[in-house]
Order: structure tokens, then sequence, then C-alpha cells
């Protein structure tokens, strides 16, 4: 009789106690103890989660299953065990395959990201290599649109630059002869020519000047101006005409006398012709861009400033601007941004909602057994539909508060 009580009672526990049959070899299989190192890392990350879920499932179906003796509503309760299995099955189906899509989503957004990078840098490059040609493009569109004639300025600059440059090599023997009379030494030509090249540019830049401010005393109408005007004209027509035109008409004596039988000009001539040179280079490049340019440069010299619109000064700034960073390049980083923010948050869900799936399901077998009801809505979809702590101890307790009422 005993035997048969003890028999009885061995094959109850056994019924009620299956899963230590077969749970630690379970347990075993997933840790994959001795197995190679890619085994062992497959088998923990695919099959230790969903079968430490299946066991606790068990478990607690064991002590559900004793305890819908006592309850009221045990079909109810009962069919509520089971979907509680439906939701943990598909919650372990949502692991594996949320397993294979954060993979796929990191590489998507590894290849995003590359991309990203490659467009930048390649942005980058192309702004390094093609600013010097937007800024010229600037300044030639500044140098065109702008009411300063800078054009005329730089053609003024350049000519007066030519003239002190073919003046300096024509008139550099005669200096040389003067100052080595003088003391007595030969000096060298690089030690002339420096010194005489900015001397020379402005003597003829300070023509010019003078030029313009006869024009101006002529259309002023000022007698007075005018009178001492052309006495400062004509003495500096006498300096360039003796020192400067002079030496170069005389320079081209020989080759007259090379084409020309017995070619002999005087001294009259040849000061007749350097004037005539010196009023047809005058009046050409006057006419041309001295004009317009010698008296901006004035301005410049005598700390006037140059007469700029503010709408011109505020355009040439946003142009500036405009080179640095274009709208399209702005809007293409907000959009990269975005992009990226996006990508983070799908990378974030699709790595920590396949193993909250599981555990989920897995708690929902001890609030079945504890408040008779499921604690989580599975699956879950979005990081939104994980609920916090303080919400759902604050949902338990009004769940629990009713429960109360209705059995009083």
């Amino acid at each position: 009789m005993f035997l048969q009580e003890n028999t009885a009672l061995t094959s109850i526990l056994s019924v009620l106690l299956f899963p230590i049959y077969f749970q630690e070899s379970f347990i075993s299989f997933a840790w994959a103890t001795g197995d190679p190192g890619w085994m062992l890392f497959t088998k923990r990350l695919l099959l230790l989660l969903p079968i430490l879920a299946m066991l606790l499932g068990l478990w607690v179906s064991i002590a559900a299953l004793l305890t819908a003796i006592f309850r009221h509503d045990r079909r109810s309760f009962v069919m509520s065990l089971l979907v509680t299995w439906w939701d943990l099955g598909k919650s372990i189906a949502y692991f594996w395959g949320g397993i294979f899509r954060f993979l796929i989503l990191t590489a998507v957004a590894l290849l995003g990201t590359i991309r990203i990078l490659i467009q930048g840098i390649w942005s980058i490059i192309q702004n390094i290599l093609f600013t010097p040609f937007r800024l010229l493009r600037a300044a030639g569109h500044s140098v065109v649109s702008s009411n300063v004639p800078w054009i005329a300025v730089l053609l003024t600059l350049f000519w007066c630059l030519i003239e002190a440059t073919i003046f300096t090599y024509v008139t550099t023997p005669l200096v040389i002869d003067t100052f080595s009379n003088i003391t007595g030494e030969v000096l060298a030509i690089s030690f002339i020519r420096i010194p005489l090249f900015v001397f020379l540019f402005f003597i003829v830049l300070g023509s010019y000047a003078v030029l313009s401010t006869f024009v101006d005393a002529v259309k002023s109408k000022s007698i007075s101006s005018i009178a001492g005007i052309v006495v400062i004209e004509l003495v500096v027509i006498m300096v360039e005409v003796l020192f400067l035109y002079r030496e170069f008409v005389d320079s081209l004596v020989p080759w007259f006398a090379q084409y020309s039988a017995n070619f002999d000009i005087s001294m009259t001539g040849i000061l007749a012709i350097s004037v005539f040179v010196w009023f047809g280079v005058r009046s050409l490049s006057w006419f041309l861009f001295a004009e317009y340019g010698t008296p901006t440069i004035m301005s410049v010299i005598h700390g006037k400033g140059l007469k700029t619109s503010e709408s011109k000064v505020a355009e040439e700034i946003e142009r500036v601007k405009a080179i640095d960073f274009s709208s399209d390049i702005i809007e293409s980083i907000k959009q990269d941004t975005a992009w990226i923010q996006a990508k983070g948050e799908d990378l974030l869900a699709a790595f920590i909602l396949p193993p909250l799936q599981v555990i989920a399901g897995a708690l929902n077998f001890c609030s079945l057994l504890i408040s008779g009801d499921h604690l989580f809505d599975l699956p879950f979809d979005s990081i939104g539909d994980i609920q916090r702590s303080q919400s759902l101890i604050s949902e338990l307790k009004q769940e629990g508060e009713t429960l109360g009422g209705q059995t009083k």
C-alpha cells in the first residue's frame, strides 16, 4: 500500500515538475560550452534568451494551472494562458527576425553614412578647388557692376608701370653717368634701376594727377585756378619732355638713321617730336581710361574714400557669404542630419525591441499568474510602445483598486 501511494505521488510530481527533465539539457545546449567560437556566439545569441523564456513560461504555467482550480472564471483564465503562449511564440519569432533586421539596417546605415561622408568630402574638395574661380567671378561681377571705375584705375596704374619701366631702361645710362660724374664712382645698374623705377612711377602718376586737376579747373571755369594749373602743366611738360621723352626719342634716332640716307636731326626737332609723343600718349591714355581712373586714385590718396552705395555694399557682403555657404549645401546638410537621426532611432529600436519582446512575453506569464491579465501588449512595433515603469505601476495600482472595489 505504501509503495502504491509512493508511486502515485512520484507520478504526480513527475507530471508537475516535468521541466526538470530537460531544462538542464536545453540550457547546456544554448550555453554551448566547448563549441567553436562562432557556434557558441550564434547559440547564445539566438537560443539562450528564448529557451530561458520558455522554461519560465512552463514553470509559471504549471503554477497557473494549479491555481485555476480555485479561480472563478477558469475557462477565460485558461484561454488567457494559451494566448500568453501564443504571444511568447510571436515574441521569439520577432526576436529572430529582429536580429536580421538589425543587421540589414546596420548595413544600410553604414552605406548611407559612407555615402554622406564621401559627398561631404567631395563638396569640401569642390569648394576648395572652385573657391578661387568663385572669388574671381565675384570680383569680376563687383568690378563690372560697381559705380567705382576699377577697370580704369587698374589700367591707369598699369600704364604708369609701363611708362616707368620704359623710361627706367632708357634713362638708366644717363642717370649712371650723372651720378658717376658727381661722385666719381661707377654705380651698379641694379643699384640704380629700382629707386629710379619708383621715382619715375610717381612722376608719371603725378603727371596724370596734374592733368586731372587741370580738367577739373576748366570744368569749374575758375580763371585763377586755370592759370595756375596751366603754368604747372607747362613745367610738367618741360620736365617730362627734357628728361624722359627726349631720351626716348633720342634712343630711336639710330634706328631712323639706319633706314634713311644722310639722316640728321637737330635738338629742336628731337624736342618737337618729344612734345608730339608726350601729347599723343597723354591724350590717348587720358581719354581711354585715365580720365576716370586718376580721380579715383587721387581720392584714395587724399583719404576721401570711395563713394559706394549701401545697397552695393550689402550685395557684396551677401555675395561673399554665398561663396562660402550656399543654400543648397545648407539644405543638404539638414537633410543628411535628419536622415542620420531617423536611422539612429531605427537602429536603436531594432537593437532593443527584439530581446524586450521575449522578456515581455515571459513577464506576461508572471502577471497572468498574479493578476489574471497581461502586463504588456505584444508585439512592440516601436520604442513608443514601451511604457515607462512609473506608468506601468500606476496602471497596476488602478487595476488593483478597481478589482478591490468590485470584490467589496
